[in-house]
């Protein structure tokens, strides 16, 4: 474990040897470069859409997206919990090379985030020519630091922090109220759920930016289904919470309400997409951020947020290019949220830095040839719990708790029997790839604010 002093130093050695700045002049987009919407979950399940088997719910406009794209099957988030997944998401590389992604999730510090000069999704884009735009949730590092201005967007309307209450637009934390909602870097107080002020300002934004003579990036990071569990119809319940580090109440019906604002708001983005005549020349990508809570839908995995079982990491993903890749269709091909970073640039003709590093690899050619691509060997790791985990095709290292294990989660998707003594070379193998990948990532700190709030960090993160 490192200290914190150790970890600011070690942070700052890193960004300069390991990623590429993301400064320099921006260029002429190329000819017809596609716009990008993309839309991301907050703690969604696998299967909590009624394309990925949700039954109880519909979910029709995401049903819809699907339809008219491709529905990746084997889609795995880099995290189990939502900052480290985020950094990833920015990065296109393991978050565990940034101090950044060691607290799991990210608390409230002056002094972890994503630093300004860390390349981006939103800046190497923002460098190729794209406008670039989040709404909804940040949660890699806040103010006067860190921020979303900071790393490659032009504009920003949401919040900073991890989570918020759906009506009260902020946290309580430790008997204290802090309000998080903001305009950039203005913060500014709002009525309405804010599922609905995440879509409303996607739905301005979209045709803001279609109006534009350029491509753009529109990034839209709903908080929904996060806790506080809480629908459209709830503000009441708002007004009776203590603490926002809790994880009792809620229902069923409420989650699906929760879900279906969330799917109601991706409805209407759907329409501005349409309404703004570029449907034909949009890329629109649907996933989460790690896997489903209390109330989600994980069949047939089991686990959940704050676990590396296959429910904590397997998420819904989407991803609709008209002309590009086949429509109604889905796909095997194992991928991992670093993916959609060197993807995303390659579709956008946008080229990567010497030196960026970058970790993902780019699905487009596997998935216009209907490909499953090739057995790719991943990582995880979560201090809660020790957790560790390799995965090659479909087999797959697990350590939990001072146990291990080795699942062939295609024939046993549920984690159960246990093949160590059955196939010790392979078990052998991925532990050791495990080793050798650890070693080049930065070592936990030896204590986060997260991890303290819970107590040896044993209860998921938020």
């Amino acid at each position: 474990m490192w200290s914190r002093r150790n970890m600011v130093k070690a942070g700052a050695a890193s960004v300069v040897a390991g990623m590429a700045s993301a400064t320099g002049f921006a260029r002429s987009p190329r000819r017809n470069a596609p716009n990008i919407v993309f839309i991301l979950a907050d703690d969604l399940g696998v299967a909590d859409l009624g394309c990925f088997g949700r039954e109880d719910f519909q979910t029709p406009h995401l049903d819809r997206l699907a339809a008219g794209g491709i529905a990746l099957d084997r889609a795995y988030s880099n995290s189990s919990v939502c900052s480290p997944t985020r950094l990833a998401l920015m990065t296109g590389r393991y978050q565990y090379r940034l101090p950044g992604g060691l607290d799991e999730p990210l608390g409230v510090h002056p002094d972890l985030g994503l630093p300004p000069s860390v390349a981006t999704l939103p800046s190497l884009l923002k460098r190729a020519g794209y406008a670039t735009s989040l709404v909804g949730k940040w949660h890699l590092g806040g103010l006067p630091q860190y921020g979303p201005l900071k790393s490659g967007y032009d504009r920003f309307f949401g919040i900073y922090q991890g989570g918020a209450d759906y009506f009260q637009h902020g946290m309580t934390i430790r008997g204290k109220f802090i309000h998080d909602l903001w305009e950039d870097e203005t913060e500014i107080h709002r009525q309405g759920y804010l599922t609905d002020l995440i879509t409303a300002r996607s739905v301005d934004e979209m045709a803001r930016l279609s109006q534009a003579k350029q491509p753009f990036l529109l990034s839209v990071h709903y908080t929904a289904p996060h806790w506080p569990w809480e629908g459209p119809e709830d503000e009441a319940v708002a007004k009776t919470i203590r603490d926002s580090f809790h994880y009792d109440g809620g229902s069923n019906a409420v989650y699906a309400a929760m879900v279906k604002s969330l799917d109601d708001g991706v409805g209407r983005i759907l329409e501005a997409i349409e309404a703004s005549g570029q449907a034909g020349n949009t890329i629109v990508v649907f996933t989460s951020d790690n896997g489903g809570e209390r109330f989600s839908k994980v069949w047939p995995f089991r686990g959940m947020k704050g676990e590396l079982l296959e429910g904590g990491i397997r998420v819904p993903a989407i991803l609709r290019w008209p002309g590009h890749v086949p429509a109604g269709t889905r796909s095997a091909l194992t991928n991992i949220t670093m993916d959609w970073v060197p993807t995303l640039l390659a579709a956008a003709g946008a080229e990567a830095p010497a030196g960026l590093g970058l970790e993902g690899r780019d699905l487009l050619p596997d998935l216009a040839a209907g490909s499953a691509g090739p057995d790719r060997l991943l990582f995880w790791r979560h201090k809660a719990q020790d957790q560790r985990a390799a995965m090659r095709g479909a087999m797959k290292y697990l350590a939990m708790s001072g146990h291990e294990f080795l699942f062939d989660v295609a024939a046993d998707p549920r984690e159960v029997a246990n093949l160590r003594t059955v196939r010790p070379d392979v078990f052998d193998a991925l532990k050791a790839e495990f080793a050798a990948w650890d070693k080049q990532m930065l070592p936990y700190l030896d204590s986060t604010f997260s991890y303290e709030l819970r107590g040896n960090g044993h209860l998921a993160g938020y």
